[in-house]
């Protein structure tokens, strides 16, 4: 093996990239640069089916959104290109040709079919499904009546029939008993070559020294050992990271709502919080600490602290982790960007506000608590800044005369004082206190009608900043409104006890 670390991430482009990708990335991003390692991108894309390089960019797309960077890569270039397995036929055949050479494989005939059948039969028994290794022992004779009917054969791979074991880096040993794998394809009848077979040969060639990925390859890397031997290969290290589940402890798909990077993104989450919540999932720095910037996973990374266990991928603590990054972020960066993601909704687009510096800082120091992910911001600047109020007739809270008269004098101030830093220092909280006294209303009696009148409801931002955020405009209208709809329900005035 190279003294070097060198590790790589190797997506098939057949899709979006799934958080679980994302996760594998990470620890082989972070255990690479840990190391003073070399991180290589590779794409898987022999599914021509499905394969594709829109998939391939938005991949890339999504890993430079998170932050990771990568040394070597199909876009990038480097000492072992091209990193494209459908550009690497020709390594493929050469080693397809050392193992025909050395008798380790051998064609196989059984069409799809059969072998679908054959692995029902097995499960009727009760049995895994192996492949029964039926086309190993043809005859020549048997061979050549197939070629010349036009058969096209897969090259199947003879298994050793002996102990294996995978000594890997987070799960110790790992036995695979004789027998427990079948024979497997390495290259199918397109002459396209299987995963196990292209994954061997591009591991090789490009000196990956450390394989890092979820443990639902752990089936796999008996066979990739066995390749490895056959073709006189040096082993790399393999570690394979728990599985990331869902709350119900299956395996994390659409049914369980976003699964996506670009789902995340597009949610308005940060891409700090998702690496950061991403880290530990399967993976603990050893002590309480749960924020970690990108630099600060680097240093504490190792995969010593990785988990066998599965990790439960838990959408409230995502929001959780993203809310408070955004309250981190610096006040001018939250507001630009709470701007942009109010300008998602037609209705507030063009409101003069969201040109406002003063007031967009203002407003993303106020809706922090209420915001978890930027998607939020839309509902929460429309619920604050719409005049489409919901104002309850039958609260008690407009219908006491202090309140009333409490209310008018409050849409008076609004409708005099136009100037917004005029009107934000009338109606400050010692400013409401006063006016309270004045019409024998404290505490919430105070700020409950006035709540009640600007927005609907009796809970929401503290009220000397709520006014502020609205403007005297906002509030005299909204206040006229509350008092006439109060009025023509027919309900009288009444006196606080």
């Amino acid at each position: 093996m190279p003294s070097s670390v060198r590790v790589r991430f190797a997506p098939s482009p057949t899709g979006t990239l799934h958080v679980g990708g994302a996760r594998t990335a990470l620890f082989n991003y972070l255990f690479a640069r840990r190391s003073g390692g070399t991180f290589v991108l590779r794409s898987e894309d022999t599914d021509a089916a499905r394969s594709s390089r829109e998939f391939e960019q938005a991949i890339q797309a999504d890993l430079r959104w998170l932050g990771l960077d990568w040394d070597e890569g199909p876009d990038t270039g480097g000492p072992y290109a091209p990193y494209r397995q459908t550009e690497r036929a020709d390594r493929y055949a050469l080693a397809a040709a050392r193992l025909i050479e050395i008798e380790a494989v051998y064609p196989c005939y059984c069409t799809p079919e059969e072998l679908e059948a054959e692995r029902q039969r097995q499960h009727a028994r009760g049995e895994a499904p192996k492949y029964s290794g039926k086309c190993r022992e043809l005859s020549q004779a048997r061979r050549a009546a197939n070629e010349a009917q036009g058969m096209k054969p897969a090259l199947r791979f003879a298994m050793p029939q002996r102990d294996i074991y995978v000594e890997d880096l987070i799960r110790g040993s790992v036995h695979f008993p004789p027998g427990s794998i079948g024979d497997f394809v390495v290259l199918r009848s397109d002459s396209m070559p299987a995963y196990n077979f292209a994954v061997v040969v591009d591991d090789s060639d490009m000196e990956i020294s450390h394989v890092i990925r979820a443990d639902e390859h752990l089936p796999n890397t008996p066979r990739q050992v066995a390749l490895f031997e056959a073709l006189e290969l040096s082993l790399p290290m393999f570690a394979h990271v728990s599985m990331i589940l869902a709350p119900d402890h299956q395996k994390l798909s659409k049914r369980h709502g976003a699964t996506s990077v670009s789902e995340y993104r597009d949610a308005g989450y940060l891409p700090e919080a998702l690496v950061n919540y991403l880290a530990l999932l399967g993976w603990s720095p050893g002590d309480d600490r749960e924020f970690f910037t990108l630099p600060e996973l680097v240093a504490a990374f190792s995969l010593e602290r990785a988990s066998k266990s599965p990790a439960v991928f838990d959408a409230e603590k995502l929001r959780w982790f993203n809310a408070h990054y955004l309250r981190a972020l610096p006040a001018a960066e939250r507001a630009a960007l709470f701007a942009q993601w109010a300008a998602h909704d037609e209705r507030l687009a063009q409101l003069p506000e969201l040109r406002d510096p003063i007031w967009l800082e203002t407003a993303a120091q106020a809706l922090s608590d209420h915001v978890h992910t930027l998607s939020d911001v839309p509902r929460e600047l429309a619920s604050l800044l719409s005049d489409d109020l919901p104002v309850p007739l039958a609260d008690d809270a407009l219908r006491s005369s202090q309140a009333q008269a409490l209310l008018r004098e409050l849409g008076d101030i609004a409708a005099r004082e136009p100037d917004p830093e005029q009107f934000a220092h009338a109606t400050s909280k010692d400013a409401l206190k006063s006016l309270g006294g004045k019409h024998g209303l404290g505490g919430r009696t105070l700020f409950r009608p006035i709540r009640v009148a600007v927005t609907g409801s009796e809970h929401g931002i503290e009220l000397a900043l709520l006014l502020r955020l609205l403007g005297p405009q906002r509030v005299a209208r909204r206040i006229a409104a509350a008092l006439h709809t109060q009025s023509a329900s027919g309900q009288e005035p009444s006196r606080l006890p």
